[in-house]
C-alpha cells in the first residue's frame, strides 16, 4: 500500500533532468556516423573500369593509389571505389542515389568512356552528365569532373562533338575538371594493359601523380563545406 504519495521536489527532478539529457546526448553520439569524430572526408569515385581497376591487383588500382597519395598528402580522407566495369554515362546515373550515401562529402566522376567506345550520341552523354551534376549540386556535394576523349576512328566531327562536352559542364556547374582522365597514358603500350584499353598498375600511379593536385583541392573543398 502506497503511502505520503506526492510531488518529486525541485532537487531531484532537476538532476534527474540533467540525466536524462546527458543520455539522450549520448545515443545521438554513438548513432552519429564514425567519419564526423574523426574529421574524415569521404570521397566516393562514380566512373567506369577505369576505376575499378580493371585487370590489377586490388593496391594498384585508381582508388587505393589516390588514397595512398591523398594521405601523403596528410590529409584524413576516405576514397570509396563506385566503378563499374562497362558501364557507361547511363548506368553511372541510374545508380547514383545508392552509390552516393549520406555520408559522402565529395564525388570524383569519371564516366563516358564506354559511350565513345560504343559509338552512344554525344548527346546522349551530355544529357546523363548533366543529371549526374544537377543531382549533386542538389545535394551541395563539391565534384571533380575527369574529361574523356573519343577513338579516332569514330572520326573528328564525333570527337569533337564529345570532347566538348567535360569542359562545358564543368564551367556550367562550376566543378573542379581535370580534361583528360588518362592523360600521358593512353596509347603508350608500357603503361596499358594487353588490351591497350586499361592502365597497369605503372599506368595508375601515372594517373594518379597528375591528378593528386586536382583531388587534394576537392577534398579541400569538402571540408570547407563541412565546416560552414
Amino acid at each position: 500500500m502506497l503511502k505520503n504519495t506526492r510531488l518529486m521536489p525541485a532537487q531531484i527532478m532537476q538532476p534527474l533532468a540533467a540525466l536524462l539529457a546527458a543520455a539522450a546526448l549520448l545515443a545521438f553520439s554513438l548513432a552519429a556516423p564514425a567519419r564526423a569524430e574523426e574529421g574524415k572526408v569521404k570521397v566516393v569515385a562514380l566512373g567506369t573500369s577505369l576505376t575499378a581497376g580493371y585487370g590489377l591487383e586490388q593496391a594498384e588500382g585508381f582508388v587505393p593509389q589516390l588514397q595512398a597519395a591523398l594521405e601523403a598528402k596528410g590529409l584524413d580522407v576516405e576514397v570509396e571505389n563506385a566503378g563499374v566495369s562497362g558501364d557507361t554515362s547511363a548506368g553511372g546515373l541510374a545508380r547514383l542515389d545508392w552509390s552516393i550515401d549520406d555520408d559522402v562529402d565529395a564525388v570524383i566522376v569519371e564516366l563516358g568512356s564506354n559511350d565513345a567506345l560504343r559509338g552512344f550520341d554525344p548527346q546522349q552523354t551530355r544529357d546523363n552528365l548533366t543529371a549526374i551534376l544537377e543531382a549533386l549540386a542538389a545535394r551541395d556535394l563539391p565534384v571533380l569532373l575527369t574529361g574523356m576523349l573519343a577513338p579516332p576512328n569514330l572520326g573528328e566531327e564525333y570527337g569533337t562533338e564529345f570532347a566538348a562536352i567535360y569542359p562545358d559542364l564543368a564551367s556550367r556547374y562550376g566543378v573542379l575538371f581535370y580534361p583528360f582522365f588518362l592523360e600521358g597514358v593512353a596509347a603508350d603500350a608500357a603503361l596499358n594493359q594487353p588490351d591497350g584499353i586499361h592502365p597497369n598498375a605503372d599506368g595508375v600511379q601515372v594517373i594518379v601523380e597528375a591528378i593528386t593536385p586536382y583531388a587534394v583541392q576537392l577534398v579541400e573543398h569538402a571540408r570547407k563545406d563541412t565546416s560552414s
